[in-house]
């Protein structure tokens, strides 16, 4: 008898294969002595669309609204049911006394396996393969320790809810907004919150109204000061700001405190893909989904990071032997001298790195023991290794020390404030220079600089005086970085990564989805890309308007996420969570239907819908900017460089498409549906 494996991608199915030794290729799978490896290709099953459930949702009526049906069903995705009837085929076979779900070590993962078993009707018992990268060592022993398939129910059970929350809670609110406003209108419990916080943003910004203020600054030679007083260095008021300067002008002062300080900033923590996703953003300005999609690329076909969908930063006691192979896989080209001296003496990583129980399914991105060849790799795909491995090195050295200074220099009674610093051992910063804000300078505290020797009650002169002019800034627009950091921590924007460490578990969405809740926003048109920033159009603006209070609040949309968690962790029910949910999206529905706010769409063309004579809206398509007709009992769409009867070269086959398509229109009746059949064939006759 045979298992059969059910992996998630024809790639990563030829390299379970290979090391089962399946080397016997059919059509869809590949088998062996022991073993049949097949695949998906991605999800092969889906839950069933509105009018599967009664054929009156096939038309958009706001009075049929909400769809809550008593059980959801399931389908096959058409354009991929060949590969799903193969698997059906295979799972009917008599010789296999099992099934191994070698899908992606993950919620999503999980849910692929277990829906196209559920209607291939499998029945008999189920394993787990469980790893954390792909390299032929770790496959070989993940089918070594296969786990029960039960011990991922609640997985299964998290994942389910997930995606059934995105249909009530999605497609309920999408078609109320769309009947109610009559436009191309759609929300989600995700990319909703995440637009709001972008909008507020957005308003904080027209908002703000800029405020003059004054600063003093002196030197004494060869140091400079700052002014500070009981309010800090900002003055509001000009007069203020020349009284001090004209006070301490060419005046003698002292040095009234003197301290110096040996201070020490610990290496970062390891990289999640958040993490990993903003650091390449602030770095290279890569999207999210840039960096994800560099990253897989890492991870299934050079195998030399581990699993990249990761919430955790950290890793468990159980990789801690591994670290060395991993070091020495790595260690050729710029790594080798910075890993060296990591090697002369037993590794002994602290807290900081190794903490199991702040790793859940999968531990933090870091080097497998595949051996590193870097004449392999694209440029980008060399970038983005380069920060996992210098930060890899980075958390296993000592830390960044070094001895802080402060000087107050006190002139005719007012003080003056410098800072400096002297590093003493550079630790972690010799692999890698930090990326964090923290680096910029505070301008209330004042730059560093490098003192000459001082010591307190020291006398100074104040050799030169400048008042300096600012205004007040409004809140930075949010850029791929800090959105990923808010959807994460729902605005808890915090400095220090460990105390955001500790108040993690809920936020918008997963790591694993967030690129592709960004890029939704986009490809919508509710958010725009300017150089770095994002900026949300006259549309999101719009629809947080439209939308009801409750999905535009982050913290109800992170809730949601916890408790999924919880769900997966066995620590909340299923049936729980979806009656909340079904009660949730009865009342957003209601909360729309009640809405008195109107909708303007700012996106209208100077091109007239064929079929309906309305100006019609220009809206992003797969291939570029489409024509879309507003009203969707029409539906009309054309290429936006068309004419307005759709024809690019005007060719037969294509307009007697045309004429065929819109023919059958009850609402162009006879008369409109002669006309254009005549403007057709006119087109043409001059064509030729």
């Amino acid at each position: 008898m045979k298992s059969l494996v059910l992996a998630e991608k024809p790639s990563v199915a030829r390299e379970i294969a290979r090391i089962l030794k399946c080397n016997n290729k059919s059509k869809g799978y590949l088998e062996g002595p022991n073993y049949v490896v097949t695949w998906a290709l991605g999800h092969l099953v889906t839950l069933a669309e509105p009018d599967e459930y009664d054929k009156k949702y096939k038309e958009w009526r706001i009075e049929d609204l909400p769809m809550l049906p008593g059980r959801m069903k399931l389908k096959v995705i058409r354009q991929t049911s060949q590969q799903f009837q193969i698997i059906k085929g295979l799972m009917k076979r008599n010789d296999l006394k099992d099934l191994v779900i070698a899908t992606d070590a993950g919620r999503e993962g999980e849910l692929v396996a277990r829906w196209i078993m559920e209607m291939a009707n499998w029945k008999k018992p189920i394993r787990r393969l469980w790893i954390s990268s792909q390299t032929d060592k770790a496959i070989t022993e993940g089918f070594a320790r296969l786990q029960p398939g039960t011990a991922y129910n609640n997985l299964y059970d998290a994942a389910v809810c997930r995606a059934e929350a995105d249909w009530l809670i999605g497609l309920n609110i999408t078609r109320t907004l769309t009947c109610k406003y009559n436009a191309q209108l759609n929300a989600g419990r995700v990319q909703t919150p995440t637009l709001a916080m972008m909008v507020n943003r957005e308003n904080e910004i027209k908002n703000f109204k800029p405020v003059n203020y004054w600063t003093v600054r002196v030197q004494f030679g060869d140091y400079f000061g700052d002014w500070r007083g009981p309010g800090g260095g900002r003055l509001y008021e000009q007069s203020k700001a020349e009284e001090i300067d004209n006070k301490v002008k060419m005046q003698p002062g002292r040095i009234s405190e003197l301290k110096t300080e040996s201070k020490s900033e610990l290496p970062p923590l390891a990289y999640d893909l958040t993490e990993l996703q903003r650091d390449a953003n602030r770095r290279y300005s890569w999207s999210a989904q840039k960096t994800l999609s560099v990253l897989q690329d890492l991870y299934e076909r050079h195998k030399l990071v581990t699993y990249p969908r990761t919430d955790s930063r950290y890793i468990s006691s159980d990789i801690v032997p591994t670290l060395a192979i991993r070091l020495k896989a790595m260690g050729v080209g710029p790594y080798a001298a910075m890993i060296k001296p990591l090697l002369q003496k037993p590794l002994q990583p602290g807290k900081r790195f190794v903490d199991s129980s702040k790793v859940s399914d999968h531990h933090a991105i870091i080097p497998t023991e595949q051996p590193l060849n870097l004449s392999t790799l694209s440029e980008d795909e060399k970038r983005l290794y380069d920060l996992i491995a210098r930060r890899f090195v980075a958390v296993l050295y000592p830390p960044f020390r070094y001895e802080q200074t402060t000087i107050v220099t006190a002139v005719n009674g007012e003080d003056f404030y410098s800072r400096g610093k002297v590093v003493t051992d550079k630790g972690w910063r010799e692999v890698q220079a930090s990326s964090s804000n923290k680096e910029e300078s505070d301008e209330d505290q004042g730059p560093e600089q490098n003192f000459a020797k001082h010591h307190k009650g020291e006398s100074v002169l104040v050799k030169h005086s400048k008042i300096g002019k600012h205004k007040t800034q409004p809140p930075a627009r949010y850029n791929e970085a800090t959105l990923l950091t808010a959807m994460e921590y729902c605005g808890k924007l915090l400095d220090d990564e460990e105390l955001r460490e500790s108040i993690k578990g809920s936020g918008l969405g997963t790591p694993a989805t967030r690129a592709e809740i960004i890029e939704k926003l986009v490809h919508t048109s509710y958010i725009e890309r300017h150089g770095k920033e994002l900026v949300p159009t006259s549309k999101g603006m719009q629809l947080i308007n439209l939308v009801p209070p409750a999905l535009r609040s982050p913290e109800l949309t992170a809730q949601w996420e916890q408790k999924l968690a919880d769900i997966a962790h066995g620590k909340a029910k299923k049936t729980d969570f979806m009656t909340a949910i079904r009660h949730d999206a009865a009342a957003l529905v209601e909360t729309v239907r009640n809405e008195a706010a109107v909708y303007k769409a700012d996106n209208v063309s100077k091109v007239k819908c064929p079929l309906c004579n309305r100006y019609m809206l220009i809206v992003n398509g797969k291939r570029g900017k489409m024509l879309a007709c507003p009203d969707r009992s029409c539906g009309h769409r054309q290429p936006e460089k068309e004419d307005a009867f759709g024809m690019k070269g005007g060719s037969s086959r294509n307009n007697q498409r045309l004429i065929a398509q819109y023919s059958d229109k009850e609402e162009l009746g006879s008369n409109l549906g002669e006309l254009f059949k005549a403007a057709l064939a006119k087109k043409e006759k001059s064509e030729k």
